[in-house]
């Protein structure tokens, strides 16, 4: 059985998720909490190696210590898979956290507390290839149908979580008022060593180069595609079906180019550019 869609303060979630909707929104953070916020498919698993890393100093065995969904608990499924609510509170401080809420939904009290929020942005075509093919495997949401047609449903945000332009505008415009360090999957990229060099930074953790090039080589694709501790195929299979395909499956800039034909790339950036034109956040060139 396929999950469905339903609205959330104008906002598409899973019904996975939307029954325990009162919990997330309660949900109690701590003042040391760190919240990896991202849109689906823009590095969250990558980020959330990353930060574990650093938190434990690098130590591969402690980060080995159990699943990444496991260490880095997703906020929205705490109601639907393991670890729950009660075991969230029972993890000791300071605690990392996953969501793909878009701002105005992520609970207040991250807030209230000025938790510190790592945030990363993936440019949207190649987010929404990379969306289209999980589709396949996420079963708490509607079948994706052909990319044609969820391109247009991509464009008008009518997925889960919702509008990409939403999304990585609302946390842009929240970065000055709020503790959010803003990065983009491209840097990741281009210079993962000297974007794990801003997360320490951000989290205050002070490391030799010596440590900071092995967390950048423990956070690598191929490294965390080969670690099962890494690369979510233990994922509970009732809400991610990896039958067919796997949770890793490029992690490339431009991926884009083997889906969209040339009217839909035209199409695509007409509308980007009318969502886009009033905001600052520029992406940076892909190569």
């Amino acid at each position: 059985m396929r999950g469905k869609l339903e609205l959330v303060e104008g906002v598409p979630i899973s019904d996975v998720i939307t029954r325990d909707w009162q919990q997330i929104k309660n949900f109690d953070a701590r003042p040391e909490d760190i919240l990896i916020a991202t849109y689906p498919k823009s590095g969250t698993t990558w980020m959330q190696e990353i930060v574990d890393l650093i938190l434990n100093n690098g130590d591969e065995a402690i980060c080995r210590r159990g699943a990444i969904f496991e260490r880095v608990p997703f906020i929205e499924l705490m109601g639907a898979m393991k670890p729950d609510l009660e075991a969230i509170n029972a993890m000791p401080s300071p605690r990392a956290l996953k969501t793909h809420l878009p701002v105005q939904l992520v609970p207040d009290s991250f807030w209230k507390h000025n938790c510190k929020v790592i945030y990363v942005a993936r440019n949207a075509k190649d987010t929404v290839t990379s969306f289209y093919h999980f589709e396949h495997l996420a079963l708490i949401h509607p079948e994706p149908g052909t990319f044609a047609e969820y391109l247009e449903r991509f464009m008008i945000g009518d997925v889960g979580w919702g509008s990409w332009y939403d999304h990585v505008k609302g946390f842009w415009e929240q970065k000055s008022q709020r503790n959010i360090l803003y990065l983009f999957f491209e840097d990741l990229k281009r210079n993962l060593l000297e974007e794990v060099r801003k997360v320490a930074r951000f989290l205050n953790k002070d490391f030799s180069e010596d440590v900071l090039n092995k967390i950048a080589h423990l956070s690598s694709f191929n490294q965390m595609k080969d670690n099962p501790m890494a690369n979510n195929s233990t994922f509970p299979k009732e809400i991610l079906n990896q039958s067919e395909g796997n949770f890793m499956r490029k992690g490339t800039v431009g991926d884009w180019k083997t889906l969209f034909t040339d009217s839909q790339r035209e199409r695509f950036e007409e509308n980007y550019r009318k969502h886009m034109s009033g905001s600052s956040l520029k992406f940076p060139p892909a190569k």
